[in-house]
C-alpha cells in the first residue's frame, strides 16, 4: 500500500478521499488554489500545497504545477477524483512518466474509452448493444443529413470527447439537425478541445442506468450493480439511486454482464463505470464509459458496503480485487440527492456567497459527504456542488420517506440551494412510483423558469 499519496482535486471528493487514506494509514498531500484557502479539509490533511489562482485553468487543472507538487511532497500516488483532470490521458501518461502512480486506469485506456465513437465501437465488437447510429465520427453536415435520414428522426449528435451534457443537440428535422451539427461542434471544440461529433438515435424518454465496475491489475473484474441516475436537468444528474426501480434481478445480470465485457475488451483496472440508456420495453443500449470514480459512488457504496475509494487505492498499489462476483451482494435501498448552490426559481442560477446558519440532517439511515459548513464561502469558480445526501435503507420506500424526512430538517442559510427541488421532486407520484424517466425533471418541473419583474 502507499505510504504517501497527493490528492489532486477540491471540494467534496478531496474530503472524501481523505477520509478513505486516513483509515488506510495513509498520508495525504492536498492541493489547493487561492478560491479555496478557507476549505475546512486543508486542515486534516498532513500538507497542503498551493498551485495557483482560483482559475481551475491555472491550478487544478495546470498538470506542471501538480507535477511539481508531487515532486516536492515526494509523494507515490496522485488520486484524481472526478472531474477536473480524472480523465485526462496525457495527465496519466506525465504521471507514469515522472514514475508517479495515477490512480485510475491506464493512460491508453482512458484514451480509448473517453473517446466516445472508439468507445462505442468498442462495445460493439464485446457484442453489447448500442443505440443505432453512424459508424463513427460525422465530419460534414452533408454526411449528418445522410446519416439523419438513415437513421430516422430524431437524433443525437454527440461529442465524441468529454461529457457531462456538454456538446451534445437533439435534432428532430433537418434544419434543428445543422443548426444542431454546428453548435455541438463549437461547444465541443470549446469545451474539450475536440470539435470531433458523432450521431446516434435519440431514445425518447429512456431511463438512465449504469453499472460500477472494478477492475484489478491482474485481469480480475466485476460489477457491483446498477445505479439509476434518470432525474436529471439538461442531462446533469439530481438525483441518483440503487437499485434501479426498473431493473429485475435477470436484467441486473444481463447488464452487468455487458459492462465487465466492455471493461474485459478496453483492458480496464481500477472503478469505473459503465452506461446505459433503458428503454419502456426494457432493452438496454450502451452509451459510454466513465473512466473514474463518479459522483453517485456513494449509492453503491451504501448496498454493497464495498468502500470504492479505498478500492481504487489498493488496486492502484498493485493488490488484487478482494471481492469475487459471487461475493457481490446489494443490501436495501439508497437515494442520493446533490445539494447544489443553485435557485431552482431561477433556471438554477448558481448561487455563490457566504453560508450562514448550516445544520446537516442526521439519524437513523443518513450520510452527509459535504467540504461545506457554517461561515463558509461558496467560490464562483467551480461547480456548483457544496455536498451529497443520501438515505439507505431496508427498501425503496422506506429510502424516499427517510429521505424527506432529512431534506426537512435541513437548514442552509445565506446562499440558495436545491433543497426545496429534491423535497418536491422524491414527493411527486411519478417519484414514488418509480416511473420516472430523463424527462421527468423537464416535464414537471419546468417551471423553474427565471423570474421577470417589471420596473422603472
Amino acid at each position: 500500500m502507499f505510504r504517501r499519496v497527493l490528492i489532486a482535486n477540491r471540494g467534496e471528493i478531496a474530503q472524501r478521499i481523505l477520509r478513505a487514506c486516513k483509515e488506510l494509514d495513509i498520508e495525504t498531500v492536498v492541493v489547493y488554489s487561492e478560491g479555496d484557502k478557507d476549505a475546512l479539509y486543508l486542515r486534516h490533511a498532513n500538507e497542503a500545497i498551493c498551485i495557483g489562482p482560483a482559475s481551475s485553468a491555472r491550478s487544478y487543472l495546470d498538470v506542471p504545477a501538480i507535477i511539481s507538487a508531487a515532486e516536492i511532497a515526494d509523494v507515490e500516488a496522485i488520486v484524481p477524483g472526478y472531474g477536473f483532470l480524472a480523465e485526462n490521458a496525457h495527465f496519466a501518461e506525465v504521471c507514469r512518466s515522472c514514475n508517479i502512480k495515477f490512480v485510475g486506469p491506464a493512460p491508453e485506456t482512458i484514451a480509448a474509452v473517453g473517446h466516445k465513437a472508439r468507445a462505442r465501437a468498442m462495445a460493439i465488437r464485446a457484442g453489447v448493444p448500442v443505440v443505432p447510429g453512424s459508424d463513427g465520427a460525422v465530419e460534414t453536415e452533408v454526411e449528418a443529413l445522410r446519416w439523419a435520414k438513415s437513421i430516422g428522426y430524431p437524433v443525437m449528435i454527440k461529442a465524441a470527447s468529454g461529457g457531462g451534457g456538454r456538446g451534445m443537440r437533439i435534432a428532430r428535422n433537418d434544419p434543428s439537425l445543422v443548426n444542431g451539427f454546428h453548435a455541438a461542434r463549437s461547444e465541443a471544440e470549446a469545451c474539450f478541445g475536440d470539435s470531433t461529433v458523432y450521431i446516434e438515435k435519440f431514445v425518447e424518454n429512456p431511463r438512465h442506468v449504469e453499472v460500477q465496475i472494478l477492475g484489478d491489475q491482474h485481469g480480475n473484474i466485476i460489477h457491483l450493480g446498477e445505479r439509476d441516475c434518470s432525474v436529471q436537468r439538461r442531462h446533469q444528474k439530481l438525483v441518483e439511486e440503487s437499485p434501479s426501480p426498473s431493473v429485475d434481478p435477470v436484467l441486473r445480470e444481463a447488464m452487468g454482464k455487458a459492462a465487465v465485457a466492455i471493461a474485459k475488451e478496453s483492458n480496464y483496472y481500477n472503478a469505473g463505470t459503465v452506461e446505459f440508456l433503458l428503454d419502456a420495453d426494457k432493452n438496454f443500449y450502451f452509451i459510454e464509459v466513465n473512466a473514474r470514480i463518479q459522483v453517485e459512488h456513494t449509492v453503491t457504496e451504501m448496498v454493497t458496503g464495498v468502500d470504492l475509494i479505498q478500492a481504487q487505492l489498493k488496486i492502484a498499489s498493485g493488490e488484487p480485487l478482494e471481492l469475487k462476483q459471487e461475493d457481490v451482494e446489494m443490501r436495501g435501498h439508497a437515494i442520493e440527492v446533490r445539494i447544489n448552490a443553485e435557485d431552482p426559481e431561477r433556471d438554477f442560477q448558481p448561487s455563490p456567497g457566504k453560508i450562514g446558519l448550516f445544520a446537516a440532517p442526521g439519524g437513523p439511515g443518513i450520510r452527509w459527504d459535504s467540504h461545506a459548513y457554517g461561515g463558509y464561502s461558496v467560490p464562483p469558480h467551480y461547480d456548483s456542488m457544496i455536498g451529497k445526501l443520501l438515505a439507505h435503507r431496508k427498501d425503496r420506500e422506506s429510502a424516499r420517506r427517510t429521505m424527506l424526512r432529512a431534506l426537512d430538517e435541513f437548514v442552509v442559510e445565506g446562499i440558495k440551494t436545491t433543497i426545496p427541488l429534491h423535497s418536491r421532486i422524491l414527493a411527486h407520484s411519478d417519484f414514488r412510483a418509480g416511473i420516472h424517466d430523463t424527462g421527468f425533471v423537464e416535464r414537471y418541473f419546468a417551471a423553474a423558469r427565471p423570474v421577470i419583474r417589471g420596473g422603472s
